[in-house]
């Protein structure tokens, strides 16, 4: 697969929802994730990022324009031991929950499908990163309507081992914008990771469009000690 310029697919993606990155950094000494928030509503839009423990939640930025909270106030990050967990909805805790019982991945996603927002019927994409002892390995997976049909739920999980320094893999929900929106399409596309966290968060957050971004995370998770740190920007200040 040939690696596509992420600051191009994005500059040229008015709407591709929310997306998940996932690599290792350019010197292969770093862990690399990042999530970005889309938002077209006044719902979607009123959104930060805020720490949560380990990991990261969404928050109302105006509680009092709030709506309906149930798909867009979760927890995209969490941690469990040496695995980060990223995802676009709850299903973050679920993942979560299910690991700490000695369940799989894949095991844990089988208990979820697609979010119940029709028409759009918008794919649940998650990502699992584990590192131990000096090896790093992820996985993606991405929950889809079968071609916007809600009675079936299409189930994908890439599984990466041994990643390459300076290769990642970018996940989001939407292909582009639209009424309603089409979902991804395919495997997740390969994409060049940075060794800067600064320098790769302002990529993605100037290539993100202007009016629709809403949040951006990214974390480098040194491989060697399981050290990290973080970047929180969000366009609601």
């Amino acid at each position: 697969m040939e690696a596509i310029s992420i600051e191009k697919e994005l500059k040229e993606n008015s709407y591709p929802g929310r997306g998940i990155i996932i690599g290792r950094s350019e010197d292969g000494t770093k862990a690399v994730t990042a999530y970005f928030i889309m938002g077209r509503s006044e719902n979607s839009r009123n959104r930060v990022f805020v720490e949560d423990g380990e990991g990261i939640r969404t928050q109302a930025f105006d509680p009092s324009k709030l709506q309906d909270p149930s798909l867009i106030i979760y927890a995209p990050v969490r941690v469990l031991g040496n695995k980060t967990i990223v995802t676009n909805g709850d299903q973050t805790d679920t993942i979560y929950e299910l690991m700490d019982r000695q369940q799989t991945f894949e095991q844990a996603l089988r208990t979820r499908e697609f979010e119940p927002d029709a028409p759009n019927y918008t794919p649940r994409i998650s990502g699992i990163m584990h590192i131990e002892n000096g090896h790093y390995n992820y996985a993606m997976s991405i929950l889809k309507s079968n071609n916007g049909n809600p009675d079936a739920c299409n189930r994908y999980t890439f599984a990466y081992n041994n990643c390459p320094a300076g290769e990642g893999h970018f996940i989001h929900t939407y292909k582009c914008d639209g009424n309603p929106l089409p979902s991804f399409e395919g495997e997740p596309r390969l994409v060049e990771i940075p060794d800067d966290i600064d320098a790769f968060a302002a990529l993605l957050w100037d290539s993100l469009n202007e009016e629709n971004k809403v949040s951006l995370f990214v974390r480098y998770i040194d491989i060697a000690t399981g050290t990290y740190e973080s970047r929180i920007v969000n366009k609601n200040k």
